[in-house]
């Protein structure tokens, strides 16, 4: 393995933002279905693009219940979002050794943009591929195809990092190493049954991994 580029999910993967996902559907289910939604029941939806899981979860109502949704989010989006332990060093340490680095997320690019200037990542990404760049998402292969062909990036010279099981089966489509982050909030074991390559502890394994590999 001699990788030379890597795309990262952002949501769970570079930034934490499971509490803000939680009581942004927590407050939409309530809203207009009247129900109270443990957080384990919205986790299992993570990964997923958010139209795909409001048209199951809302049928008729999906529209206005989208609209709620983000309007949630983006009143409480610099509350309730954080970045995960050690990815700003790592992301940095990472460029700094040359490596091409790449956005690939669920998210719409004007939040996904939002998030990497509030944490001071914005500047160490050469491509952004958000939801609404592209009509097939992951696990589909297309959004990672994109990334790569502005990176001027072959499959085979390329991790993809994230954090569900989305990420690994877009990986495993176009060809790429899969790898998944030790602080998903989806279980383990439940990751592990769609057999990533690797299993990412911390930022820390991560260079440590790219460094061996391409010695």
């Amino acid at each position: 393995m001699a990788v030379k580029n890597i795309l990262f999910d952002m949501d769970g993967t570079l930034l934490d933002t499971n509490e803000l996902i939680i009581q942004s559907f927590k407050y939409t289910y309530k809203k207009h279905l009247n129900r109270l939604v443990d957080s384990e029941d919205i986790i299992k939806h993570f990964g997923e693009i958010l139209n795909d899981t409001m048209d199951k979860e809302f049928g008729d109502k999906s529209e206005v219940a989208i609209k709620t949704y983000r309007d949630f989010q983006n009143i409480n989006f610099d509350k309730l979002i954080s970045i995960n332990e050690g990815v700003k060093e790592g992301v940095k340490e990472l460029h700094s050794l040359g490596y091409k680095l790449g956005i690939v997320t669920s998210r719409f690019r004007y939040s996904a943009i939002k998030g990497l200037k509030l944490f001071g990542l914005m500047d160490y990404f050469d491509v952004i591929i958000a939801a609404d760049d592209t009509e097939l998402h992951k696990p589909d292969p297309t959004p990672a195809f994109m990334a790569l062909k502005i990176m001027d990036g072959k499959p085979e010279e390329t991790m993809l990092v994230g954090d569900t099981q989305f990420d690994i089966l877009c990986a495993k489509n176009a060809g790429i190493i899969s790898a998944i982050v030790g602080w998903s909030a989806l279980p383990i074991d439940v990751i592990r049954k769609y057999e990533p390559d690797y299993i990412i502890p911390s930022m820390e394994k991560l260079i440590s991994l790219m460094e061996k590999s391409n010695n």
